[in-house]
């Protein structure tokens, strides 16, 4: 099975998470689902350089990434997803949807009720317990 190695970023700003909503895909499992952005690392990237060129391609979003948050391990049917996922406290909500077609700012109360795509669910789990810092 492929493994693919992704980083996520939680985008937090005035108390709000940034969930971001993918396009149809052929893939059923991961169409017009909910998800951190983000995307694969390219050889020779560090996880942080590799996101921080990710959110600018996405979402034309240039901030600085802060911490690790946590690694999810998720086998989807045709491959098995290892994603990195960082907190960036970003200090505007200017961006511009490049891939995704819809986007939610979510409270922590909120966090649970997108329809997340699989492997982003522990990490919305996670931060439902956690207390985190805000722009």
């Amino acid at each position: 099975m492929k493994k693919i190695e992704v980083v996520a970023a939680i985008i937090i700003n005035n108390g709000q998470v940034l969930s971001v909503k993918r396009p149809k895909h052929k893939l059923e499992y991961i169409s017009n689902k909910f998800e951190f952005p983000g995307g694969k690392i390219e050889d020779g990237e560090s996880k942080k350089d590799a996101l921080k060129r990710e959110l600018i391609e996405e979402l034309r979003l240039d901030v600085n990434i802060d911490e690790h948050f946590m690694t999810v391990n998720h086998v989807y049917p045709d491959f098995e997803l290892i994603m990195h996922s960082y907190i960036v406290n970003s200090p505007t909500r200017n961006f511009t949807l490049n891939e995704h077609v819809s986007f939610r700012w979510l409270d922590k109360n909120e966090l649970l009720d997108v329809d997340w795509a699989a492997a982003d669910i522990p990490i919305a789990d996670k931060l439902k317990l956690t207390e985190w810092k805000s722009s």
